[in-house]
């Protein structure tokens, strides 16, 4: 069985009898190992002290506010609060799924976006253990790395950011890159059927450019596929996602947007707002999603189908929110309580 996303460090986990990841003092090495918390060569001994026991010695002792004021930076004073509320949170809980449902149905306002992706990567790898299909595996990086959209000779491109940042600054180093290449996102390999085969040698990379194409494009396929699975696997429900061109319905029952944008854009249109034309080109997909046992939906919705929304920013940028899709859908309370 081919790996992927090994650096979401899901390796050095346990699990338990439902699957379910379980926080290991590997892991949790593996974080403070990370160039975050890494203290720098002019860091105080406090600070020196306090990563060499955890990372040394005993990675789940306790830390007190007291050990973390006396860091003299106040960055690194910042890091280490969110690092160790973030370390007691996954400690506290029965599994890394219960600390991501305990963050998605709450509030993430006191957790980085930088940990919350971290946790989305290793559980969302976990949801998708066994999947061999790269364009599933490649959509669902929008889960958890932000993407920037292109248009490239009537395609519409998405490119993982920071990769895309990295090669136009080594463009604006070469002014004669700049004159003779087109787009940066041409300089990456544009996943297709020819090609697909090197995604798993990729996959940490974050390297290969992913083509949306039509509703019947193996891409949008790859995201509700990565869809369906996110939700079975955290909530225990199964969904049939599928990607369409339009919302045909009139009455909408229920939607979610994928990311603020498209919360933005939608819930303008719920309350049938007109919107503008530079709106409405913002809107990347759009799917359908209809729950296999109405029986764990609530009855404002019953056999209605729910719509999903993604969309960019104004810059063409697009940061899923897959938070949203677990606390947004309408589940009874008998669902939501199994």
């Amino acid at each position: 069985m081919k790996d992927f996303w090994i650096s979401s460090g899901h390796h050095l986990l346990d699990r338990d009898e439902a699957n379910r990841l379980i926080v290991t003092d590997a892991f949790l090495k593996a974080y403070l190992a990370r160039p975050e918390l890494l203290p720098p060569q002019e860091a105080c001994e406090t600070e020196r002290r306090l990563h060499h026991e955890l990372l040394m010695h005993h990675p789940r002792r306790p830390v007190t506010h007291d050990e973390i004021a006396a860091i003299e930076d106040p960055d690194a004073r910042e890091n280490w609060r969110f690092m160790i509320a973030f370390r007691d949170r996954l400690l506290t809980t029965p599994s890394l799924e219960a600390a991501y449902l305990q963050l998605a149905l709450g509030s993430t306002n006191d957790t980085p976006p930088l940990l919350m992706n971290q946790l989305t990567q290793v559980v969302l790898r976990n949801a998708l253990d066994g999947e061999t299909e790269p364009s599933v595996l490649r959509a669902a990086e929008l889960f958890f790395r932000t993407q920037r959209v292109s248009f490239h000779d009537g395609a519409l491109l998405l490119a993982d950011a920071e990769t895309i940042e990295v090669h136009e600054q080594n463009r604006h180093r070469s002014p004669l890159l700049s004159m003779l290449g087109g787009p940066a996102v041409t300089e990456l390999d544009i996943l297709d059927e020819t090609n697909g085969s090197s995604y798993f040698d990729k996959s940490d990379g974050f390297e290969m450019v992913l083509r949306l194409g039509g509703c019947s494009s193996s891409a949008r396929r790859g995201l509700a596929t990565a869809m369906e699975a996110w939700i079975h696997h955290l909530l225990a429900v199964k969904v049939s996602i599928n990607p369409i061109d339009q919302i045909v319905d009139e009455d909408w029952a229920w939607f979610v947007g994928l990311d603020v944008e498209a919360t933005r854009i939608g819930n303008a249109l719920w309350r049938g707002e007109e919107i503008d034309a530079a709106s409405a080109d913002r809107i990347i997909a759009l799917f359908q999603l209809r729950f296999c046992n109405v029986g764990e939906v609530t009855a404002e919705v019953g056999a209605q189908p729910v719509w999903l929304i993604l969309a960019m920013t104004p810059d063409q940028t697009i940061r899923m929110k897959p938070q949203n899709i677990i606390a947004g859908l309408p589940l009874n309370a008998t669902a939501l309580a199994s």
